[in-house]
This record gives structure tokens, sequence and C-alpha cells, in this order.
């Protein structure tokens, strides 16, 4: 009776008899240490923080940012989609409905009352940028700065919202 194989990919291993060497594994073990002794022996890649600028790739995902527009408004109309995108379900915001004489501050007629990250659970997997139908969050090329305690590390809107005086460009990560 012939065997079948659903993927065609079934290759027939043979038991072919082993070497005394080969039995012994001074072989196998030789080729690791000479492995283990050209990284040992090979230039160290150690970055001092604070001292050596690393290189980041172009992509690399960082510290989160709200998006204002070139008016100074918020982009976030709180829809949600970033928190319904984020697996790791570190996004939770509240909405609110913009009051008359606020259209300075909000684009739209709904906005962001507290929308806060929790840094301990996102996994800076930039779905929540992808799903942000406004362009009002991206991931920074910046790093989470270095907290001390739990409740620290959840940022809210005062740490997001990037400041008019202080922008951060993001045009080689817009969505076109």
């Amino acid at each position: 009776m012939a065997e079948y194989s659903l993927s065609n990919r079934k290759v027939l291993v043979s038991n072919k008899e082993m070497t005394f060497s080969e039995r012994l594994y001074l072989p196998a073990i030789m080729k690791g240490m000479g492995v283990t002794l050209k990284h040992f022996f090979g230039k160290k890649v150690t970055y001092i923080h604070g001292k050596d600028l690393r290189n980041y790739s172009s992509t690399y995902r960082g510290l989160h940012v709200l998006k204002r527009d070139d008016e100074g408004r918020e982009r976030c109309v709180a829809c949600g989609l970033c928190a319904v995108a984020c697996p790791a379900e570190a996004i939770t915001m509240v909405a609110a409905e913009r009051l008359p004489g606020e259209e300075h501050l909000y684009r739209e007629e709904k906005y962001a009352a507290i929308y806060e990250i929790n840094m301990l659970r996102c996994i800076f997997c930039g779905l929540c940028e992808q799903a942000c139908p406004k362009e009002a969050i991206y991931l920074t090329d910046r790093l989470v700065d270095v907290e001390l305690t739990r409740k620290d590390f959840i940022y809210g809107k005062e740490d997001l919202v990037e400041k008019m005086d202080n922008r951060i460009d993001i045009s080689n990560r817009q969505h076109h």
C-alpha cells in the first residue's frame, strides 16, 4: 500500500551507521568551541547608554505621540479604533464632545478627554498607528524613558500630545 503526503515534501531518511568519531561527538564539540572562541575574541558590540549613539532603523517604533494639525488642534477623534486594534489592550480612552469655543483645541466634534497608554503592556507593534483613520497616533524614533514605579509607565495625554514648540517629524512614517 502506497503512502501519500499532503505536501509532497516527504524526504526519505537513511539510517546510515555512524563512524567512531561521530559517535564520540568530538568533531561537533570542536566546531562549537571554534564558533565560541571566534565570538569571544571578536569585536565587542556594546553601547554605553547616553555616551554612544546607536543607529536605529528608519522603521524603528518607539515612544508614542498624539499628533496635532498645523493649527495646533488635536487630531484624535476618540473613535477607539487604536484601542480595538491593540493586541495587548494597552490603550484606554474616554470620549467627550467639544464645547462651543473649543474649536481651536480639537478638529472634530468628538475628542479624547482621557487617552492613556500603558507602556508596560505595549508591544510596540504599530497596529494602533495603522488603525487610526485621522493619522493621530504615531510611534516615533524616541526611546521610552526609564521610570522607577509602575504607575509612571501609564502615559496620559499630557505625556503623549506633541508640544507645538517641539514638533516631532514623522514624515517618513506617514501613510500615503
